[in-house]
């Protein structure tokens, strides 16, 4: 055993870190899968998805109860996570085009700024695995917003003209490109091989950084529609295709975990696993679950917005987090973590969690507005939750602005059943008037979608 070996594990077994002591940046893999719901991982409760890996991840490290996305689908969602800042700030968010279709003229605006780029100003070296979704003009893709290497696609798995002609959508006209780098590999590749075959690339990425920071930003195109699987994980889960397609996700979770342990990194690596909005429950068992929570994906009750959340590194206390958190919090988090400052002349929507994560302190997240387009449908605050507009999530029923507002104390009651404004209406007062200042202090900008 050499010097320094014998000196990480007597520091080790007094509870200090290697990385404390010799001043490494700590690395970060942020793993987000697409519509994945909060009640469809063993450890958040589901019955027969088997996810071995990430009970073990939760267990070792933390378990957030209360962690919401910036929107709940896709791009708006995306595009909160990379940038920090709410989808109405920075134009990324559709009133009649809810999400970046491979018609759509623009993306990612070029003065915003994604993790990547904060993290590479501080000597990080950057990669964007799997499904990018917030534009797929040249100007809008990972290489030109900070990321070193882009391997994967840059919409949904179902924007396929394979997959639209299985459909009986025989006029559908583009095809699904996959890339490697700034170059298509292939049109509308196998998507049985997606998880294996990003999951190759991202431990590959991380055997080949291992002696210098990195920041992994791995976005699976599954469980969202179609759902596909390698021949090792077909027809073996109890709640079929869709079974399928998560018990690979947590297969890559242990791939990934396994690893950094190899490579002596676990000890100075953050992994975050979490999903860009909830359920798709329109597509009913082909479709996941938000488990005791309301509704699913594109609703503005807590199961659009409220979504698993695992995070492990030898850095965190164990524990199972209720606080509130966010995807728009990681910008300020693993910037805060790396110290990296932020850009002055930006509002962001994120609060940093680091003291949360290391220490027990409570999470600095105490609001959470509930956006769907420009629209300010919800809004929590604390442990209680309002509603204003309500609209079904995938329905040709149009929105319903309500005379009375709902009000929930989903503390209480998660699942939004008990409304309780009538017997609380200084609180039903309160939030509305909090709400509506909160609203005034965002500009809304116009919509990128829409165009």
């Amino acid at each position: 055993m050499n010097k320094k070996t014998f000196l990480l594990l007597a520091l080790s077994s007094i509870g200090i870190s290697a990385a404390s002591q010799t001043n490494e940046k700590p690395n970060f893999i942020i793993i987000f899968c697409d519509d994945l719901g909060y009640g469809d991982l063993g450890c958040f409760g589901h019955p027969t998805i088997r996810t071995p890996y990430l009970d073990k991840m939760s267990s070792e490290g933390q378990k957030w109860t209360s962690f919401y996305v910036s929107s709940a689908v896709s791009s708006p969602s995306r595009a909160g996570l990379l940038t920090g800042r709410l989808g109405v700030r920075t134009g990324m968010y559709g009133n009649t085009k809810e999400v970046l279709f491979p018609d759509s003229p623009e993306g990612l605006p070029e003065k915003e700024t994604t993790i990547a780029a904060h993290l590479k100003q501080g000597g990080y070296t950057t990669a964007c695995v799997g499904k990018w979704h917030v534009g797929h003009q040249p100007e809008s893709m990972p290489l030109k917003n900070g990321f070193d290497y882009f391997y994967g696609l840059p919409y949904s798995n179902d924007m396929s003209r394979k997959e639209q002609v299985l459909r009986g959508n025989a006029n559908y006209k583009y095809e699904l490109p996959f890339y490697d780098q700034d170059k298509v590999l292939e049109n509308d590749p196998d998507q049985t091989q997606f998880t294996k075959r990003l999951t190759e690339y991202a431990v590959e990425f991380i055997n080949k950084q291992k002696d210098k920071p990195f920041f992994l930003y791995l976005a699976h195109p599954m469980p969202h529609i179609p759902l596909y699987s390698s021949e090792d994980f077909q027809n073996k889960s109890l709640r079929g295709k869709y079974g399928d397609a998560v018990e690979e996700i947590d297969w890559s979770v242990g791939q990934i975990i396994e690893t950094l342990k190899r490579n002596n990194l676990a000890d100075n690596t953050l992994v975050i696993f979490t999903s860009d909005n909830g359920p798709w429950l329109s597509y009913k068992t082909e479709g996941g679950s938000a488990g005791l929570l309301n509704d699913g994906k594109a609703s503005t009750y807590e199961g659009g917005f409220r979504v698993p959340c695992v995070m492990w590194g030898g850095m965190l206390r164990q524990a199972v987090i209720p606080d509130q958190g966010s995807t728009l919090d990681l910008l300020p988090t693993l910037c805060d973590m790396a110290g990296i400052p932020l850009d002055k002349n930006k509002i962001y929507d994120g609060y940093s969690l680091k003291n949360t994560l290391l220490k027990a302190e409570e999470s600095s997240r105490t609001i959470m507005p509930y956006f769907r387009g420009s629209g300010l449908y919800a809004y929590r605050s604390g442990k209680y939750k309002i509603h204003f507009i309500t609209r079904p999530a995938y329905s040709s029923e149009g929105k319903t602005v309500l005379d009375k507002p709902l009000l929930f104390n989903i503390e209480e009651d998660p699942g939004e059943q008990y409304n309780i404004s009538s017997q609380y209406p200084d609180i039903t007062a309160r939030l509305t008037e909090e709400a509506q200042i909160y609203l005034q202090s965002i500009p809304i900008k116009e919509s990128i979608f829409d165009k």
